[in-house]
């Protein structure tokens, strides 16, 4: 089974499949669009957050960062004057160490993350969405000083704590990325039918995924379910709703499926959502896609599991391969 994930709501998901689907047979395509350079070192947050979640390192009280973490070469580095944007607790930093060494040794992201993933004995198949680099770039308007200017995603989430107006969304580099082999054998292989795209932010999540030349154009020739990370008219976690704003979008389920039309078959919005009318949902069963709902929130592991079994049994209930056709709604 193939997932997209970014953010934290997918990971909140993927815990879930692991009740009922062996780490073996998750192989998860994971936003770069984030990754920065700090201290030297390459920072992977999306890959990482999948990394320690299956290696059992995950806080995931946080659903990010390493649980009973130290740091005292962070608290070394502020004794000395240095701040660093994103704090890198020691287990984390120690990970983009060998991760940076390695890059710099001629190897890969896709490589590197492999050798990680061994040395945590991590068995699913982790797969960054591009070597390549590409950087989601926020143009921003400071709301104290009115500065304009265009920076790093991290420095608009992390440094600036997600407060000024977002102006632009870019995807630098984007259109000079090229799939990995790994991901197109992957995306090609006939026996891998069944896609799902996690509940994460549209734009800086699963949108740089999408970005990727020749990635849309796979999942089309499969079985795509995608779950909303909106309830309403909120998100519910990140930035999602300003980005999608920004961006010219309204903040809504309705607008996420619309996103994700040319490539999806089914939607999954929450059961408490009042965008999705049922007037909204036969607009896009017209085109093949069917809305279905179900409790999307996942407040515990529980209700990840239980989320991620109704995932399934849609699957279950469609026909083998791409056909814009559900068996529960032709």
């Amino acid at each position: 089974m193939i997932i997209l994930s970014g953010g934290t709501g997918t990971p909140k998901l993927i815990n879930g499949l692991r009740h009922l689907v062996p780490d073996e047979e998750l192989h998860i395509i994971v936003n770069t669009g984030e990754d920065f350079y700090e201290s030297g070192v390459l920072v992977t947050a999306d890959i990482d957050t999948l990394l320690y979640l299956f290696s059992g390192d995950l806080d995931t009280s946080k659903w990010w960062g390493v649980r009973n973490e130290t740091w005292h070469t962070y608290d070394h580095l502020k004794r000395l004057g240095y701040d660093e944007l994103l704090p890198l607790s020691d287990f984390d930093r120690a990970v983009n160490i060998l991760r940076t060494d390695l890059l710099n040794s001629g190897k890969t992201l896709t490589q590197a993350t492999e050798i990680i993933a061994g040395k945590l004995g991590v068995s699913a198949d982790i797969c960054p969405m591009t070597d390549g680099k590409v950087d989601t770039m926020i143009t921003m308007k400071d709301p104290e000083t009115g500065i304009v200017s265009r920076e790093h995603y991290q420095n608009f989430w992390v440094g600036k704590k997600g407060r000024p107006e977002i102006l632009k969304v870019e995807r630098e580099g984007a259109d000079q990325a090229d799939l990995t082999e790994k991901v197109r054998r992957l995306l090609e292989d006939p026996d891998e039918k069944y896609v799902i795209i996690g509940p994460s932010n549209p734009v800086t999540s699963i949108g740089p995924i999408l970005s990727v030349s020749g990635m849309r154009d796979l999942l089309k020739t499969k079985t795509v379910i995608a779950v909303s990370p909106i309830i309403g008219n909120e998100p519910v976690s990140g930035p999602a709703g300003k980005l999608m704003k920004a961006c010219g979008m309204d903040v809504s389920s309705v607008a996420v499926a619309e996103v994700y039309r040319d490539i999806i078959d089914i939607f999954v919005c929450d059961i408490r959502d009042s965008i999705m009318t049922p007037e909204e949902a036969s607009v896009f069963e017209k085109d093949g896609i069917c809305i279905e709902r179900y409790d999307t929130l996942m407040k515990s592991g529980k209700e990840s599991a239980e989320l991620a079994s109704f995932i399934l049994k849609l699957f279950d209930g469609c026909w083998n391969g791409k056909t814009n056709k559900c068996r529960n709604h032709s």
